[in-house]
């Protein structure tokens, strides 16, 4: 059993340790004293390009951890193909080591300056070749996944904070409607509280109910009412043009909308077009031949102080959408 994991491990640092090579170069004897010198290593992988036009293709398709490059070759320049890898993204960071006949320092100083990793002079020892290709791989599959770790990593925070807006929304949404839920409402208002306190804002609320909503229920049963109220909570919120404004379902059949930096015309204007949204819908009720669900809304507009809460602009609005249920419903009132 241990003989099969030692086994096994080796497997598997060999694989960790393969190296696959391209060597570029225009002359066959080249090619041939190369893949003999990297032959002792069976986990190297060996290519050859002689034609320097056909080099670029030939790295997409075999993949090498690392590349040999000579410097001269007829149809073009060693130094203008090791630019051409670094200026294509999936061979941009493969190590490239110059394979040359050109001993120069001024060579040697223009190959690393446009991204060469190493510099050897043909025909370097076998050992300090093996060596040298060696560590580039390494470094490269290193590199690779390391690249891979971050990519992961952040797939996963992507993913986490998908499913944390989610969690977020599905915390903060009423099951029924969609609409933003009481609890959402109520912290929603009381931060709208705070900043027209602290900007000396106004802040308009509309308290909404439909109306002889029991009615409806107890003559179309419970599941035609959940979709009336998901009916009226669309056009509720499609009737909110309005950047910073909140639609919430305060409960059961009554609705409610925050509307930050709006005044009192304005915010009626608003109510009434809510009123006729709900209206449009033509909903059957069977109250009254003829007229559908219909809302009553109360609208109240206040500026915070350091004596008033929010509990009072939501008691000044409630006041006035009983005024409008009072008044015969199906109607908007506001300030007196």
């Amino acid at each position: 059993m241990h003989a099969n994991v030692a086994l096994k491990m080796e497997d598997e640092d060999t694989e960790a340790e393969s190296v696959t090579v391209l060597l570029v170069d225009d002359q066959p004897v080249i090619g041939l004293i190369v893949r003999k010198m990297l032959s002792s290593d069976a986990n190297i992988v060996f290519h050859e390009c002689n034609d320097a036009i056909a080099a670029i293709e030939q790295a997409r398709a075999c993949r090498p951890t690392v590349i040999l490059q000579d410097l001269d070759m007829p149809g073009a320049n060693g130094l203008d193909l090791v630019m051409a890898y670094r200026s294509i993204p999936e061979l941009r960071n493969i190590p490239i080591i110059v394979l040359s006949s050109n001993d120069e320092p001024a060579m040697k100083k223009a190959a690393f300056a446009i991204g060469a990793n190493d510099y050897l002079v043909k025909l370097p020892e076998p050992i300090e070749l093996m060596a040298r290709v060696r560590y580039h791989s390494r470094s490269y599959m290193a590199l690779l996944q390391r690249d891979n770790a971050y990519r992961a990593l952040h797939e996963s925070q992507t993913k986490l904070r998908q499913s944390n807006m989610e969690l977020q929304r599905l915390t903060n949404s009423d099951g029924l409607t969609g609409l933003a839920n009481r609890r959402y409402f109520d912290t929603h208002i009381a931060r709208a509280w705070t900043t027209s306190r602290q900007d000396a804002s106004v802040l308009s609320l509309l308290m909404i109910d439909v109306d002889y909503f029991k009615l409806y229920n107890d003559t179309f049963g419970h599941l035609a009412g959940d979709d009336a109220l998901q009916r009226v909570a669309r056009a509720v919120q499609a009737a909110m043009v309005e950047p910073m404004s909140l639609a919430a379902r305060f409960g059961g059949e009554e609705f409610a909308v925050v509307l930050p930096l709006i005044g009192a015309d304005e915010a009626c204007v608003v109510a009434e077009r809510v009123r006729r949204s709900v209206e449009a819908l033509n909903i059957p009720h069977p109250s009254v031949a003829g007229v559908g669900v219909t809302v009553s809304i109360g609208v109240a507009t206040m500026t915070a102080t350091a004596a008033t809460r929010s509990t009072d602009l939501i008691a000044a609005a409630d006041a006035r959408l009983y005024c409008a249920k009072y008044d015969g419903r199906n109607r908007v009132v506001g300030a007196d």
